[in-house]
């Protein structure tokens, strides 16, 4: 199987199932001498981990991090950095009436079709939880940025659940409100709102889609290329990695549709620097799929969750059944509030990565300009030997 990994210099790639032994990350192209705080990456997994609400799934795993490589005295050596979240709660037993007869709306036939095999516990390898091993990587590209030249800030809010959509807020409004509720909705009025009518699914054995709206800040301009390396592209693909994304859109989206190219244009004018800058930002802070320097903002919506306990109807291949089943188990009954954490790494990981390719920062090392290597005696430089 491939597509586990992610990025072109800063690189991510994972392993593991729902219902296996552990999860893992291994991230390659983090610059040397990056200060890696682990208790910054568990609070971010800590963030995505089920468990934290009635209104995620009552899976009860810790998701504790485990960093094996990559560091000496707490920085970074430039090797490839790996960790590992072991899996303390599985309950595989609970899918053995799937192994044959596919869920609906699952990857279960597909993965089957395609494999003629599949780790069939939880969904195995195509179940979100494997989104906590980008959580992780997205951490360490987080910490890597804030230790940078470079005062980049992402954030992100869950806007939509169901019919129930929050007014417009601010990036700081965001930052102060976000993690205040368990819908993570920066808006605290409507949060209440999305959490009722999340109950009301929830007791009907059913579930609920929503949206979530993003938004980067500090992003210099000039990041991305024409056409398959844009960074609109780079960014589509990274948010449609997430499970149950159905679409993703940037600056005015499928609104887009109804302005004019009068309305929708922006002006330019000079800058305080002196160089050209757009009056507005509908463009989402892109242009010809480069980065204008202004905050880069979108949207992505996930479909309901799939796995309810509401009475569905499938078939079995190897009998020839149809039969009617139940999803039991502990699912979401939504995904945007545990997806917060998720987008927000997939925004570090696309925005450094980018950063590095443009040579913003230096691959090797953090604390060296680009191209200039110093080779000032230090305690663990292999400049000693």
């Amino acid at each position: 199987m491939n597509g586990n990994g992610f990025g072109r210099l800063f690189q991510f790639s994972t392993y593991g199932e729902s219902h296996g032994d552990a999860m893992g990350v291994v991230v390659s192209g983090c610059p040397a001498g990056v200060e890696l705080d682990e208790e910054k990456i568990q609070r971010e997994l800590d963030r995505r981990k089920p468990g934290q609400s009635m209104i995620t799934t009552s899976r009860g795993e810790p998701d504790e991090v485990s960093i094996h490589s990559g560091l000496q005295d707490g920085y970074t050596t430039g090797t490839p950095i790996g960790m590992t979240i072991e899996n303390k709660d599985a309950r595989s037993g609970k899918y053995e009436p799937f192994v044959t007869a596919p869920r609906p709306s699952h990857g279960d036939f597909t993965y089957s079709a395609k494999f003629g095999t599949r780790n069939w516990g939880g969904g195995g390898r195509s179940s979100a939880r494997e989104t906590v091993n980008w959580v992780a990587a997205g951490a360490v590209a987080q910490q890597v940025l804030e230790q940078s030249d470079y005062d980049v800030e992402i954030k992100a809010h869950v806007n939509k659940i169901g019919d129930v959509e929050a007014p417009e807020v601010t990036f700081e409004e965001m930052l102060e409100h976000t993690e205040e509720n368990d819908v993570r909705c920066a808006h605290p009025e409507t949060a209440e709102k999305m959490r009722e009518l999340t109950d009301e699914y929830q007791k009907k054995g059913d579930s609920i889609g929503g949206s979530i709206y993003f938004e980067a800040r500090g992003v210099p301009r000039g990041l991305g290329a024409p056409r398959f390396e844009s960074f609109p592209s780079r960014l589509g693909r990274a948010m449609f990695s997430i499970p149950a994304t159905t679409s993703v859109e940037y600056g005015l989206g499928t609104e887009a549709s109804e302005w004019t190219g009068h309305d929708r244009n922006e002006d330019w004018e000079f800058g305080e620097d002196g160089d050209p800058v757009p009056v507005g930002n509908k463009h989402g802070g892109l242009q010809g799929g480069i980065t204008t320097g202004q905050p880069i903002y979108g949207e992505a919506t996930w479909h309901a969750p799939t796995s309810i306990p509401k009475e569905q109807t499938t078939v079995d291949w190897e009998t020839g059944e149809e039969k009617n089943v139940q999803v039991v188990g502990r699912h979401d009954p939504v995904l945007p509030p545990r997806a917060v954490p998720v987008v927000e790494a997939m925004l570090w990981v696309t925005v450094l990565d980018f950063m590095l390719l443009a040579g913003r920062i230096n691959p090797d090392r953090l604390d060296g300009d680009v191209g200039e290597y110093d080779t000032d005696y230090h305690p663990s430089s292999p400049h000693n030997e």
